[in-house]
């Protein structure tokens, strides 16, 4: 079985070696003809000529040899030391695998071209043309929408319910939330949200005035008079209303730092309190093992699944936009701040260096194995084809120095 494959190229290579090798041979029967046309008339000019003649048949039988004898036995003699790509193919393919093993797969030499090559000032270049966008942004869609359709619902339900419940059931994460919750509170991350809820709270009611007084009204005593029922919501109204602002203008409001102080005693709790944390534990396995669960989140994966191959597909939508801006972005920022682009080019430089360093020799090993399936014959032919060309070259010089 062959496990070298033509290629269309080959019909060239072939013809300019079988051209290569007339001309060399060509010469060898010039320096024949006059040698022998020469032979006896060894006085004057005639003299050089003969000798020049002998010389340049020397030269190129022994160049001719020496050729032929790195791919085949000349003349099929088996002469000692020749046709050395037959028989010492394998050690050549273990030559040539540390060869490239200790001159290109390393660390060092990958680091260097990757820094030669300019990756983050070429990338940022090449984003620059809306042109460049569309056609980065069209191969993400397309990667994402054949991965999206490739997931199925019943793969999905699997995970879910045979993965992911289960093992998050097991999985404390008390102490995990507790932690995770302190660290809110002390950057004050929750306030934005705070912020967001007081906004939306303060806007509702100044807009809802009458839904509000509606539910005042119907927890009013039957017996007190409608003109002080009036009186009571209107006031209680405008208190929530001054109540909200003042919360949302005063970070340090006694309701906030109270909420603050809630949420660090939880925290807290939620890390150090083993009996908080059985009642935390138990209200999470009361809640993943509902089976309603899993359905819930399978719903909520597809509509989401749903929603994005509508974006992607669309090219006026939010996220088309949005992603050409995050692109621009990005371009500017990798033309313009040479700390970003170094960022980027040390982060491909470590994962070239992991991959050259933990797989190079794997990589470079690929070369002796596949030498070794070789047929040495076929080998023999197909590496003189590539290269026997040139070789003949080393004949025809042969040819001619030996005549100067």
């Amino acid at each position: 079985m062959s496990f070298m494959a033509a290629s269309p190229a080959d019909a060239a290579r072939r013809t300019g070696l079988r051209r290569m090798r007339i001309v060399a041979t060509s010469l060898l029967v010039v320096a024949f003809l006059v040698f022998v046309l020469t032979n006896g008339r060894d006085e004057g000019v005639w003299g050089y000529v003969h000798t020049a003649a002998e010389a340049a048949m020397v030269g190129a039988l022994a160049d001719w040899f020496a050729v032929t004898a790195i791919f085949k036995h000349p003349l099929g003699l088996p002469i000692p030391h020749t046709a050395l790509v037959k028989k010492r193919k394998d050690e050549l393919g273990r030559s040539l695998e540390e060869f490239v093993s200790d001159n290109f797969l390393t660390e060092e030499i990958a680091r260097e071209r990757l820094a030669a090559a300019q990756v983050g000032l070429r990338l940022g270049t090449w984003l620059e043309s809306p042109a460049h966008r569309e056609r980065a942004l069209t191969e993400i869609a397309r990667v994402a929408t054949a991965a999206l359709g490739r997931m199925r619902d019943a793969d999905i339900r699997d995970f879910v319910v045979g993965v992911l419940l289960p093992r998050l059931q097991q999985e404390p994460v008390s102490p995990i939330a507790g932690s995770f919750l302190r660290g809110i509170v002390e950057d004050k991350a929750h306030h934005g949200l705070v912020d967001l809820g007081l906004t939306e709270v303060h806007d509702w009611l100044v807009e809802n005035p009458k839904v509000f007084s509606t539910l005042m009204a119907e927890r009013a005593p039957w017996w007190t008079p409608p003109w002080v029922d009036d009186r009571v919501v209107n006031w209680t109204y405008q208190q929530a209303i001054a109540w909200v602002r003042d919360m949302r203008a005063d970070p340090e409001h006694r309701a906030r730092v109270a909420l603050d102080q809630l949420l660090t005693k939880l925290a807290e709790d939620l890390h150090d309190n083993p009996e908080v944390q059985a009642r935390a534990e138990a209200l999470k396995e009361r809640v993943l093992s509902h089976p309603q669960v899993g359905e819930t989140v399978l719903s909520l994966w597809s509509s989401v699944r749903t929603s994005l191959l509508a974006a992607l597909g669309d090219r006026d939508s939010s996220l088309w936009q949005r992603g050409d801006a995050w692109l621009m972005e990005a371009s500017a920022m990798l033309l313009h701040d040479e700390a970003t682009r170094a960022r980027l080019e040390g982060h491909l430089g470590d994962l070239v260096a992991f991959f050259v360093t933990t797989y190079g020799d794997e990589l470079a090993n690929v070369i002796s194995h596949t030498v070794d399936r070789w047929d040495a014959d076929e080998a023999s032919e197909r590496i003189e084809l590539f290269v026997g060309r040139d070789l003949q070259f080393i004949r025809i010089n042969g040819t001619i120095v030996g005549g100067l």
